[in-house]
């Protein structure tokens, strides 16, 4: 198969690379569409020392089993692969796995390449009307909704019904509109960047500030840095 394949920092080759071969369990996918993570970034920069070159990147994927009784079937890609036995795995917090495995990081190579092997159970069903590259953004979306969510359920009966996003990238925006499909609409995103600003606000309609002050109800760091956090 032909893969992008991250060499050393700053250096990426297009080439032929070995078939990815499943196991018990696993289907074949051929990738459609996938997104670039900011931690594809992080690793391309060599600042990710998890995710030592040579490797291909990419876990945000989306694309079509090969074979198998699930041939043809359109899906999207849970990238952690967890044991499904332990306790973590069993009472649903497969994120705290001990045994847990993410595609783009070794030993499980990504999906910026023609195919990738997953168990059968990370791959879920895409409907018809969906297309491939929205389906390839199902894994950073749940980022955010799952982050909402558990935000919303600590959210007081009497707190401020408004919410604060710091930073307006892909994280950003997709709790914004997780935030509005999940009840609360009066959200605003704090975004430094004068063009990314605009263009939050003028395609993506959202209300964006370049400092904000005061008190909100719900906060949302989706910048991740030590000044956010404070």
């Amino acid at each position: 198969m032909k893969a992008l394949i991250y060499d050393g920092v700053e250096t990426l080759g297009y080439r032929d690379a070995a078939d990815p071969v499943a196991g018990p369990g696993d289907e074949m996918v051929r990738v459609d569409a996938v997104g670039i993570c900011g931690s594809d970034m992080h690793a391309y920069l060599g600042h990710d020392a998890r995710r030592p070159a040579p490797l291909i990147l990419g876990h945000e994927a989306a694309g079509v089993i090969m074979g198998g009784a699930r041939d043809g079937t359109r899906v999207t890609i849970n990238p952690l692969v967890h044991c499904g036995q332990c306790r973590a795995c069993t009472t649903g917090r497969e994120n705290l796995c001990p045994d847990r495995q993410i595609i783009s990081m070794p030993p499980r190579e990504g999906a910026f390449a023609q195919f990738v092997a997953m168990p059968a159970a990370n791959l879920i069903e895409v409907p018809d009307h969906v297309h491939l590259d929205h389906a390839a953004l199902a894994e950073p979306l749940a980022v955010s909704w799952h982050a909402i969510r558990l935000g919303l359920e600590a959210l007081h009966a009497g707190a401020d019904r408004r919410a604060l996003i710091l930073g307006g990238g892909a994280i950003g925006l997709a709790a914004s509109l997780a935030l509005k499909a999940q009840g609360l609409a009066d959200t605003t995103i704090v975004e430094p960047n004068a063009a990314r600003r605009a263009y939050l606000q003028d395609v993506c309609g959202q209300h964006t500030v370049a400092e904000a002050a005061g008190a909100y109800g719900v906060v949302v760091d989706a910048v991740g840095y030590a000044a956010t956090r404070a």
